[in-house]
């Protein structure tokens, strides 16, 4: 069996915080994702969502680019810190 290509371009994730008022400048970036603003809190559980986003799909054997919306958000929900 042979894997349908994708119609779409490259996946990332991209995490933007809004709440930062200490004026300090956050940026965290890897090779599909970039996080950038937030508070320290907001932007350390971006990183956290994200880093626990892209081991859940290596569990599951997948790339970003291959899961389908519905299930990147059940991910991402079930990563995001509490």
């Amino acid at each position: 069996m042979t894997k349908r290509k994708s119609k779409r371009g490259p996946s990332a994730l991209l995490g933007l915080g809004l709440d930062n008022d200490d004026g300090h400048k956050r940026i965290t970036t890897g090779e599909k994702f970039a996080i950038l603003g937030g508070s320290a809190e907001t932007h350390e559980r971006m990183t956290e969502t994200v880093v626990k986003t892209f081991e859940e799909l290596k569990q599951r054997g997948k790339h970003l680019d291959e899961v389908r919306g519905a299930e990147l958000a059940e991910i991402i929900k079930k990563a995001s810190p509490r």
